[in-house]
């Protein structure tokens, strides 16, 4: 599997999602991380006074990709394995991982590294050691 380099659009991502955390902090107080964002709008905790900024974040999430293909008229490209045990267990590690760490990559590696958070910057570590050895794993000894 070969990944595109895309300095570009790489950078102007980042430069929307730094932009996106730094207004959501100024504006309502809150981190963005998506975890926490999730959790505030979905039972058993309803975070009644920050409903609305957290459903109108996760729609901008959702209509992130349809906003780019109205751009471009090209579909985003990514690949995902069609294997639903697979993404079944992944998605399961990482919300697992998410709660153990208090938080997700985004609330941590976005946010939390901003702000000199020692937790976070530990926590940016961990899943990023981890995400390298596991493309290795499957890029290098799993898949060839």
């Amino acid at each position: 599997m070969e990944t595109d380099f895309t300095p570009f659009a790489s950078l102007l991502g980042g430069v929307l999602i730094g932009l996106s955390a730094i207004v959501l902090m100024a504006a309502h107080g809150r981190i963005a991380g998506i975890s926490g964002i999730l959790s505030r709008i979905l039972p058993p905790i309803v975070d009644k006074a920050g409903l609305p900024q957290s459903i109108i974040f996760l729609i901008g999430l959702l209509l992130a990709a349809p906003l780019w293909f109205l751009l471009t008229g090209a579909a985003p490209v990514q690949v995902v394995s069609s294997n639903a045990l697979l993404l079944g267990i992944a998605g399961l590690l990482v919300g697992f991982g998410s709660v153990m760490g208090n938080g997700c990559t985004s609330g941590h590696g976005v946010c939390g590294i901003s702000r000199g958070s020692a937790r976070s910057i530990a926590a940016t570590l961990t899943f990023m050691a981890t995400a390298f050895v596991t493309v290795f794993v499957l890029r290098h000894v799993v898949g060839g």
